[in-house]
């Protein structure tokens, strides 16, 4: 029996939206990221960019469990000495919330040239207005 190996060509790539409100963060991301890879495709290739486009809205909504609101951190460098900078999970709520979830689902993507072509499939917005309403997105059940 021959392995099938789908070409570029043959790849289809569908809209979803997603809304965060009132879902736990890694649970919505680890969904998101599996949509966004392709593995819920019958011809899933580990090594093509074959994921549909993901739009979530209502990122600003999304829930975490524990003290984590509090207690989780995000670490940025600018590759200068002493350009280190932490963020809190709380004011990165207050001042970017799309970037919480885009890092959450960035981590559960491949760290290399494939992880950062998928990564461009993801649109977060804050409130529930996106642009891609002329792409028609399917509502996506989690």
């Amino acid at each position: 029996m021959k392995t099938i190996s789908i070409k570029k060509s043959e790849i289809n790539k569908d809209w979803w939206i997603a809304d965060a409100e009132g879902q736990v963060l890694g649970r919505f991301a680890s969904k998101v990221a599996q949509i966004l890879r392709g593995k819920h495709k019958v011809n899933f290739t580990p090594h093509m960019d074959m994921g549909d486009f993901v739009i979530v809205i209502n990122a600003e909504k999304i829930k975490v469990t524990g003290d984590k609101e509090t207690d989780k951190t995000y670490f940025k460098h600018t590759g200068y000495p002493g350009g280190g900078s932490e963020t809190s999970l709380a004011e990165l709520r207050r001042s970017k919330p799309e970037r919480i979830l885009e890092n959450a689902v960035k981590g559960m993507l491949p760290h290399n040239r494939l992880g950062r072509s998928i990564n461009t499939n993801l649109k977060v917005y804050s409130g529930t207005e996106h642009p891609h309403s002329a792409q028609q997105p399917k509502l996506l059940e989690l």
